[in-house]
């Protein structure tokens, strides 16, 4: 069973090659999407160096990052551990907006 979990989990459903233009354009538009991801962090950051509201918004800023780091990975191969991180790291997003907008923010049309 542990076995068969961790076939799943490392299998890879994509690698990047680059003679080819799909690919190449495929691992590009991640490395721009990872790069995104990547400054709402940064600015998620400013924004609490700036308020310094809630610690919470420390954890949002690190989930902009790790979500990030993500896409340069899947920029060179994407594997279902991969999607599984991506998943869990969104659903994290998801939530610390929901908290950190409606508790320290809570005039923000952002919502």
């Amino acid at each position: 069973m542990l076995q068969s979990l961790q076939d799943i989990l490392s299998r890879q459903w994509w690698d990047y090659d680059p003679s080819s233009t799909v690919h190449v354009v495929y691992h590009w538009f991640n490395v721009a999407e990872g790069a995104l991801w990547c400054l709402l962090g940064v600015i998620v950051a400013r924004r609490f160096l700036l308020n310094q509201r809630s610690l919470w918004e420390v954890a949002y800023a690190v989930a902009f990052f790790l979500f990030g780091i993500g896409d340069f990975v899947e920029a060179q191969g994407l594997y279902t551990w991969l999607i599984v991180y991506k998943a869990l790291i969104l659903v994290l997003l998801i939530l610390l907006r929901g908290h950190v907008l409606k508790r320290h923010y809570p005039d923000s049309h952002w919502i």
